[in-house]
């Protein structure tokens, strides 16, 4: 899942798109790396940089939504948004909902279940929309939590009408979390595996590799690869990530080293 911003403040700067233009050229070179779906948001994640609101969020993300259906049409599109209102503005240009912040708006399941997208179950410690987490500590320990709430929304997700198979998991690293707390849901990664749903793992440059290597952004590569393979190696099967070929490349060898796909070649010794 390749990461394309049409915000002036994300994180990662490389990741922001001013123009359709530039958005769509991004898309078709991370097709040409390997990627699957890409990811398209119209808002910042953190509380700092300006507030947005739903119709400027929609004038930012519709537009590139509607050329990519136009130009990569079997490009699977996912929509980074908390609101319901958004993602029914963009109904038949998604084909999937990642809702990043655990139902802040409880009508937004219905609209990924009326327009036969797919969802993304997140936990985020009920934490309103772009709040930074402080002070923040679970009753019986972050995985337990993470794994109680993410099976009830994937369980309302099935009430709602959709399939297993169009509904992912998804820790939500850095959100609501210490980074202790996202490292030790990484390590336990086939416990969230074994709730019997496809994962989703955004490990891509986050805080939580900023702190545990004290670096920035531009420098978490590294971390961040030796992050995916661990969640790779457990069964996580769909990588939020900036860097799609690096990314692609990591996913690979961990499959041909799990046995779940052969060599490109097998030359040596022969």
């Amino acid at each position: 899942m390749g990461i394309i911003n049409r915000t002036p403040d994300s994180f990662y700067a490389p990741a922001r798109h001013a123009s359709v233009d530039s958005a769509i050229d991004r898309a078709a070179a991370m097709v040409a790396e390997g990627v699957c779906i890409v990811d398209v948001g119209g808002v910042r994640a953190g509380q700092e940089g300006e507030w947005v609101d739903a119709a400027e969020e929609i004038d930012r993300v519709r537009p590139l939504l509607t050329a990519l259906r136009r130009e990569l049409p079997e490009l699977l599109t996912s929509l980074d948004t908390w609101r319901a209102e958004v993602a029914d503005a963009c109904s038949g240009l998604i084909d999937l909902v990642n809702d990043t912040w655990q139902g802040a708006d409880p009508e937004l399941l219905g609209v990924a279940a009326r327009t036969g997208a797919g969802y993304v179950v997140s936990h985020t410690g009920g934490l309103p929309p772009r709040t930074d987490p402080v002070s923040v500590a679970y009753d019986g320990g972050v995985v337990a939590d993470v794994l109680r709430v993410l099976a009830d929304g994937a369980s309302r997700a099935e009430a709602a009408g959709l399939a297993p198979s169009q509904i992912l998991v998804d820790p939500t690293l850095d959100f609501g979390k210490t980074t202790l707390h996202s490292l030790a849901l990484v390590a336990a990664t086939g416990r969230i595996v074994d709730l019997g749903y496809p994962v989703l793992q955004a490990i891509s440059r986050k805080d939580f590799v900023g702190e545990t290597l004290d670096l920035p952004a531009d420098e978490r590569l590294e971390g961040t690869l030796a992050a995916t393979a661990i969640a790779a190696w457990q069964g996580a099967t769909v990588f939020r990530a900036h860097d799609v070929l690096a990314t692609r490349r990591v996913l690979d060898m961990v499959a041909s080293i799990r046995g779940d796909r052969p060599p490109v070649l097998s030359l040596r010794g022969r």
